[in-house]
């Protein structure tokens, strides 16, 4: 068994690795192509089971599935639900959603209640690594498999002894040195620069900054203002806050700067107005709808994919071959890596992402 796998990551042959997966996902899950054709995204919010699925062919039973993510005031989060949801009709799986909302107690809680359900399995991505470890424990022992998306839900050498199968996540510290090695060429590796960073109990944000420290180190010419990362806790407000602060810190122009998150950049972008430092070069990860449309307009310099819909379509899938093929933990690697590449107006991969993120197709 392979403890790690890593999916294509060019674009072409994330397509085409796709339609291959759609249709081995067709064959184990005894999907009618009709639905395929007919299905679309939900909107079952949190708690809820979304509407539906697909009917199955070949006599096999709907599955039922508990999903769980970071929270959905991101949209890289609500995105990831869409998909879940989607997915989850075209291959007659009914998703029930529970809403992380950005902290680590609430989203245990809500986990706590809904252990002695009937899942034929769970995904969660985890707030904060370790807090779901008790109720993931308590499904292991009633046979419900638990897949990890995004994020650690326990570190590595723990996951299968409390109950997580895999986890298929994209590379943390890949993200973090992609978008800051195009931030670092763009301004010519010299100057300051802010780095605005995700929640610090958080594998994924904790990636990022390692990917960010790995390139910047190379460059000493460059001064990260407060000389660390300031953590934002994945929130948009907190981001523009302390990015104002960092701003006026300096009367001469910043170079440029790294923020964790497409959502809190944008949050942040607003506040270059007017002042001295208007021509900054940001760079982010996520790479999503709304993060792809300020490259197009010249906001944001580039943005490093963070496959929310792949991650989440994976697992979805992932489940229910599980469930409907009776695999068994050890026959999965413990991590899948999905790609993630950079864009920028000049990556030559702008509207290939644009039309993969799309929430009506939640591809990518």
């Amino acid at each position: 068994m392979a403890d790690r796998v890593e999916l294509h990551s060019s674009s072409i042959e994330t397509a085409t690795s796709r339609r291959a997966f759609i249709e081995r996902a067709v064959a184990g899950g005894s999907l009618g192509l009709a639905a395929l054709a007919t299905a679309g995204c939900g909107g079952a919010t949190s708690g809820e089971t979304s509407s539906a699925v697909a009917p199955v062919a070949g006599g096999q039973r709907p599955l039922k599935a508990a999903f769980s993510n970071a929270g959905l005031q991101s949209t890289w989060c609500k995105l990831g639900k869409d998909t879940a949801e989607l997915w989850g009709k075209l291959l007659g799986v009914e998703v029930t959603w529970f809403d992380g909302e950005f902290d680590p107690q609430k989203q245990r809680d809500k986990i706590d209640l809904i252990v002695d359900d009937d899942w034929d399995f769970c995904c969660f991505q985890a707030v904060q690594i370790d807090t779901l470890a008790d109720p993931v424990a308590t499904l292991k022992k009633r046979g419900v498999p638990v897949i990890s998306m995004d994020t650690l839900l326990v570190s590595p050498e723990r996951m299968r002894e409390v109950g997580v199968w895999t986890e298929v996540t994209p590379d943390q510290v890949f993200m973090g040195e992609t978008s800051t090695r195009y931030l670092m060429e763009k301004i010519g590796g010299r100057g300051r620069v802010i780095h605005i960073g995700g929640l610090s109990a958080h594998s994924g944000a904790r990636g990022r900054k390692q990917g960010f420290d790995n390139i910047v180190k190379q460059y000493p010419e460059v001064e990260v203002i407060g000389g660390d990362v300031r953590w934002c806790d994945w929130k948009k407000e907190k981001a523009r806050n302390t990015f104002e602060a960092l701003l006026e810190q300096s009367s001469e122009p910043i170079a440029g700067a790294f923020f964790h998150s497409d959502d809190m950049a944008l949050a942040a972008l607003p506040a270059l107005t007017g002042t001295a430092h208007e021509k900054m070069i940001v760079t982010a990860v996520d790479g999503q709808k709304e993060g792809l449309a300020a490259i197009a307009d010249g906001r944001l310099a580039a943005t490093t994919v963070n496959p929310v819909c792949l991650i989440h379509m994976t697992s979805l899938v992932l489940g229910q071959f599980i469930a409907r093929n009776g695999e068994k933990m050890e026959d999965l690697p413990l991590e899948i890596i999905t790609p993630g590449p950079l864009v920028s107006r000049d990556t030559n991969n702008l509207a290939a992402m644009q039309y993969l993120a799309d929430p009506r197709h939640c591809l990518v």
